[in-house]
């Protein structure tokens, strides 16, 4: 049964303003406010990340809320570790510099998602994974975006936790073999409202133009 025709929808000049503006609103978030957030919101954002686009339409994302203490105590240990190999790596004021950094909001963020990429998944039936296999990763992190964008209208903060070991977050979270870690996120309130990137303001790195209006010769 084929599916009624709709009009596609008009986007005026106002919303497409509002939509810049969420754009560049859309922080990676560290630094979180404990106040809880109602469980149906976040299931109201999941199903608009459901609707993120996906190779051969195989929507292999697999998002994990992680709610027990102890699982949360051993993600945050797992950070602990990884960051200090992380500061290790660096020296003089680069080290300095990360060192004053918050670099997730493990411990105040109410919620914790792990957001998986389900490598066995037959939906879809591998269209366009013979030759790009990665497409299917790339799919959950259209399915993050989504989520982020739509948090970020809602008002809530994302922070993206990428200082883990991503096998030790498996194994203490009990994940099924075929499901790949893709990103460990903090979700919540803000504590604190920029409309610039924190490493930027804090000088880790500036924005780059990285725009290409022909091919690269070389």
């Amino acid at each position: 049964m084929s599916a009624t025709k709709r009009e596609p929808p008009q986007f005026d000049a106002a919303f497409k303003a509002r939509f810049a503006e969420l754009v560049r609103w859309r922080r990676d978030v560290r630094r979180f406010r404990s106040d809880a957030v109602s469980p149906e919101l976040i299931a109201q954002l999941l199903s608009l990340a459901s609707h993120a686009p996906s190779v051969g339409f195989c929507q292999p994302w697999r998002f994990v809320l992680v709610e027990s203490a102890g699982r949360r105590a051993a993600i945050i240990e797992n950070f602990r570790c990884a960051n200090q190999a992380a500061l290790a790596g660096y020296d003089g004021e680069r080290r300095a510099l990360y060192a004053s950094l918050k670099l997730e909001g493990l411990a105040r963020a109410p919620v914790h998602l792990a957001v998986c990429a389900d490598e066995g998944a037959a939906t879809g039936h591998r269209l366009g994974r013979a030759t790009m296999p990665e497409t299917l990763r790339y799919s959950v992190v259209a399915a993050i975006q989504t989520f982020w964008l739509a948090a970020r209208a809602e008002g809530l903060g994302v922070g993206w936790v990428s200082i883990v070991d991503p096998a030790a977050v498996c194994r203490e979270l009990e994940l099924p073999p075929d499901w790949t870690l893709i990103a460990y996120l903090c979700v919540g309130w803000p504590e604190e409202e920029h409309d610039d990137p924190e490493l930027e303001r804090h000088g880790w790195e500036t924005r780059l133009d990285r725009t290409v209006t022909e091919p690269l010769k070389r």
